[in-house]
């Protein structure tokens, strides 16, 4: 059993930012160098408009190397809905409620069963950290009831830095510790990756800030990511 085996929770500053992308290359990085690693994404909603293989839990089992089908969708994300709305409303729209204490246990035995099996675990959340899962709960009190270190995923356009500081200060509010945070370039370039990566350095100092350039791959863009995992996981 490895030592160093840690679970961490990936989530951002808003949402269709990069953090299937962030997860799935960690996931991909961690297993080409041996280590035992696993990804959940617990709840996913706007399952109507994709198939499993392109949803966003089908690119972590892609990434783990494990068959796509419904069963093994629905092993990683219990809680599934079609439309690509927030949890909350998209469970409403299915006349359909997330049990929230459930959704804290499950992460809670997943992350026992990784810590015995010596695995990292990596918890994909939903949108951004203020989205509601429940009426009541956002996904950041989904981070802090877990207690889980966070890695923050966000974007270069054109109000992403209000939006990174506004999480980061939003996590950093409930005690949550922020394990490392990622700029992904985003598509519209109106703002330059590297003075997005020196602003955010600037506001959030202590925390590392891991630049990840726009990937051209069309196809499993998280076996073309840069290396990740060492930087932003701290795993030698």
């Amino acid at each position: 059993m490895r030592s160093d085996a840690r679970a961490f929770f990936i989530t951002a500053a808003g949402t269709e930012i990069g953090k299937t992308l962030v997860t799935a290359a960690l996931v991909h990085q961690l297993r080409e160098v041996g280590r035992p690693v696993r990804a959940l994404k617990p709840v996913i909603s706007g399952l109507d408009e994709a198939p499993p293989a392109d949803s966003d839990s089908g690119r972590l089992l892609e990434a783990m190397g494990r068959p796509i089908d419904e069963a093994a969708v629905a092993g990683i994300s219990p809680w599934r809905f079609g439309a690509p709305l927030s949890p909350h409303m998209a469970a409403a729209a299915e006349g359909r409620k997330i049990d929230f204490a459930a959704l804290l246990g499950f992460c809670r035995s997943e992350m026992e069963a990784s810590a015995a099996a010596g695995e990292h675990l990596l918890i994909e959340g939903v949108g951004g950290v203020m989205v509601p899962v429940t009426p009541r709960e956002t996904v950041l009190d989904w981070i802090a009831a877990l207690g889980l270190p966070a890695v923050l995923v966000g974007g270069s356009y054109l109000g992403a830095l209000s939006h990174m500081l506004t999480a980061a200060r939003a996590l950093e509010s409930e005690g949550a510790e922020i394990a490392a945070a990622v700029i992904s370039e985003s598509a519209d370039g109106s703002v330059g990756l590297a003075a997005t990566v020196d602003t955010i350095r600037a506001f959030l100092p202590g925390i590392r800030v891991v630049p990840l350039p726009r990937i051209a791959a069309a196809v499993a863009p998280w076996r073309a990511a840069p290396p990740l995992a060492e930087s932003v996981l701290q795993t030698k």
